[in-house]
Formats: C-alpha cells, sequence, structure tokens
C-alpha cells in the first residue's frame, strides 16, 4: 500500500481477508522508534517530566487529538473519538517517568543524555505504544472505523510512592471510563509475545523506615548504654523472620532492608540507628493488614534492646488484580493480531505497580509485553542500567492496543 503523509489515514494499513484494521504502515513504525528514542535519550524523573510531556502533547495536536496536561503539571489525558456521554469508554494506560540509575549501554545511539537517568522500566515503550495507538485509532476514527471513544493517559511518577496513578486519578481520568487495561515491558518474554493472568499479576510494594534510639556511650561501659548496633542487627534480622510467622507463607509477605546505618567511631556506642527496606505482599487482604503487624513486630524487637523507635510506614500500592473479562479482551486482541501462540501464561512478580490503583476503581488488566530480542542470552533485567528492549516490541503493543479498543467497542 502505497503512504503519504499528507493523509493521516495512510499511516495504518487497511484490513484485509476479513481482519481488524489498524496494523501500522511503515511511516508509522519507524516514527514510532524515532520517538521511543527521543524519549530513551531524555529520561526525566517522576513529576519532572515536562519535556517527555510537551513531546507527547505536540505529537498528539499535530493529529488533530486535544490532550489536557493533568492539574500536577505533567502527564496528559486525551480522547479520540467523541465520548457520547454515556457508553463507557476503554482507557489505555501509560507511564512516562524514568529511574535515578545511569544507562551503562555503550553501543546503541540512543543512549541516555542524562547522568545518572534512564529509562530502565521501558517506560519509553509503554509511552509509545499508547501514543501509536492513539494516532492509529485517531485514523480510524476519521474513516468511521472506531466504534466508541477511547481514552489515552500518559501518567507521570509512577516510579514515585504511592504512585501518580492517584494524582491521575484525581484529576479525572477515570470519569466515563469503564474498563482501563495497560502493557510492561518483559525481558523474559520474547518479543512479539504477551503474558497474560487472571488475578494478582504484581505484588503490593510499601517503604519502611525506622528510626532507633537511646543512651550511647564509651564501649567500654556497655552496660550504661542502648546498644543501639545490636538493636539495629536484631531488628534487621528477626523483624522479618517473625513477620514470616504472623502471616500465612501463602500470602507473599515479605521485608527486605535495602539500608542500615549507625554509629561513627568503633568505641563508641552509637546514640542513633536507621533502618529502611521495603514490604511486599502477594496477598490484596494481608496486604491491607501488613502496617500494623509491622509496628508490632520491629516495636517487639527493638523494646527488648530498650531502644526507643519511631517506625514510618509508607503504604506505596496494592497489586494489581487483573480482571477475567479485561484479561480476555487481551487475549482476543492479541490472537486476532499474531494468534493464540503468541500469549503465554505468566507468573506474579514480587514487583510494585501503581496502575493497581486505577483498578481499585474500574475493572482492567495489565499484559506483560515481551521485548526479548530472538535468541537473546544477556539475561537483562529490569531497574539495571544496560535494560534494552527489542524495538518491534512496540508495534506488538500498538497493534494489541487498537485490536483491543476495537473488540472492546461499547462494552
Amino acid at each position: 500500500m502505497k503512504s503519504r503523509a499528507s493523509r493521516p489515514e495512510d499511516l495504518v494499513d487497511q484490513p484485509g481477508g476479513g481482519g481488524l484494521p489498524g496494523r501500522l504502515g511503515d511511516e508509522l513504525r519507524a516514527e514510532l522508534i524515532a520517538f521511543r528514542r527521543d524519549l530513551h535519550m531524555h529520561p526525566e524523573l517522576g513529576n519532572q517530566e515536562f519535556r517527555t510531556t510537551a513531546a507527547i502533547k505536540d505529537r498528539l495536536e499535530k493529529a488533530g487529538l486535544k490532550p489536557r496536561v493533568l492539574d500536577v503539571g505533567t502527564g496528559l489525558v486525551c480522547d479520540v473519538g467523541e465520548w457520547d456521554g454515556v457508553t463507557p469508554m476503554l482507557a489505555l494506560r501509560a507511564d512516562i517517568d524514568a529511574l535515578p540509575i545511569p544507562d551503562t549501554k555503550v553501543d546503541v545511539p540512543y543512549r541516555s543524555t542524562v547522568p545518572d537517568r534512564a529509562h530502565a522500566c521501558g517506560h519509553d515503550v509503554h509511552t509509545t505504544t499508547v501514543l501509536g495507538a492513539g494516532l492509529v485509532l485517531a485514523a480510524l476514527d476519521r474513516q468511521g472505523l472506531l466504534p466508541n471513544a477511547v481514552r489515552l493517559v500518559f501518567q507521570p511518577a509512577e516510579e514515585v510512592m504511592p504512585g501518580g496513578a492517584l494524582s491521575a486519578i484525581e484529576s479525572g481520568v477515570l470519569e466515563g471510563v469503564g474498563r482501563i487495561i495497560a502493557v510492561h515491558c518483559d525481558p523474559k518474554v520474547d518479543v512479539g509475545r504477551i503474558g497474560l493472568r487472571i488475578g494478582p499479576i504484581t505484588s503490593a510494594c510499601d517503604r519502611l523506615e525506622v528510626s532507633l534510639d537511646g543512651p550511647g556511650g564509651h564501649t567500654a561501659r556497655p552496660h550504661l548504654t542502648t546498644d543501639l548496633v545490636t538493636a539495629a542487627a536484631r531488628v534487621a534480622v528477626d523483624v522479618p523472620a517473625l513477620l514470616s510467622r504472623r502471616v500465612d507463607a501463602r500470602s507473599g509477605l515479605v521485608l527486605t532492608w535495602g539500608r542500615l546505618h549507625t554509629g561513627h567511631a568503633p568505641n563508641v556506642v552509637p546514640q542513633h540507628a536507621e533502618l529502611s527496606g521495603t514490604v511486599r505482599c502477594l496477598d490484596l487482604e494481608a496486604w491491607r493488614d501488613a502496617a500494623d503487624l509491622v509496628h508490632a513486630a520491629v516495636d517487639e524487637v527493638a523494646g527488648m534492646h530498650r531502644a526507643k523507635t519511631v517506625i514510618n510506614y509508607v503504604r506505596g500500592v496494592p497489586p494489581v488484580v487483573n480482571d477475567a473479562e479485561s484479561v480476555g479482551l487481551l487475549d482476543a486482541a492479541m490472537t486476532e493480531r499474531r494468534g493464540s501462540y503468541a500469549i503465554e501464561d505468566t507468573e506474579q512478580s514480587l514487583g510494585g505497580e501503581d496502575f493497581s490503583w486505577y483498578l481499585e476503581q474500574v475493572p482492567g488488566a495489565m499484559a506483560r509485553l515481551g521485548v526479548r530480542p530472538p535468541g537473546d542470552t544477556r539475561g537483562l533485567d529490569l531497574h539495571r542500567g544496560n535494560f534494552d528492549v527489542d524495538e518491534e516490541a512496540i508495534t506488538v503493543g500498538v497493534e494489541l492496543f487498537t485490536a483491543a479498543a476495537l473488540l472492546a467497542g461499547g462494552s
């Protein structure tokens, strides 16, 4: 099929053989890869995504759409097609922020240009797929092929607890929405495939900060002090063990410390100690009780060593719990685009995702988007500076979203 940039509808291939419309044309595919690479070179942290927001807004406006920047100043919401005010819309969600880690890739031209900042979780891919889907759906809408309006949600600050989803919801992104779907890059799934799961697909994730205080002194007279080094060590070791005996093991409640600091000299018992870490939980109901359980366990262990505690338990995100009907929609969409062989079952991970906050309000589902190149043996993982993707995943994500939008119709 010939492609002419002067006609937006030519950005997509027309259906053939009775299939759904909305497959990418070569011109748009190349543009989206370039867009993703530009985002990758200019990563921005949560609530600082001003350049990213401007780039998305500019491209949507060039397509004749009317995006609205969210109330927090970054992120956008944009409807494709005219909502009738009655029929619930399908929403497509992307997260747009990056991570505060250096990009360690050395062999690609799109390496991050910002020191200690990297799109090491694939949010640049998520953003590009939703943008691409919006452009394709806008072209289909002009041809009268879009059965119902679709909402695009470009959310900031996913990496910032308790997540930018909450501020996006406060900005009204779910008003009129009946269902919401998303994808998350998965470097353990081959490109061209997606992973699906009914029920919880991520875990809850909270942050824990503990301060211990007591009278210090000379190490020659420890009996006159509160030995905070020992107290901190016991809290670090005993609290996770205690929790494992007070919560059903099937809930997967895990406290993992990432930082312990105390003391400045070898012959001085310190007066202050600090620990911080994360609490992760596979089960929604156990997560709701986790804060009280952790508080009690920390106080109990610290009290045995006469240490005073100050506990800051930062509630993060609940598990993402995929709705069966929404998983069915993603399954049907992927089957339409790539065949049922392109779908695999996926397990619940211990990673946290603030997409869960949307699912507290409306049904929806998240799919794992395969980004591993064929035959790749590097073992890349998320949140590492060398993370990268096979960019064919962009095409897969766009066509998955567009098929889902067309199949959802007015449901």
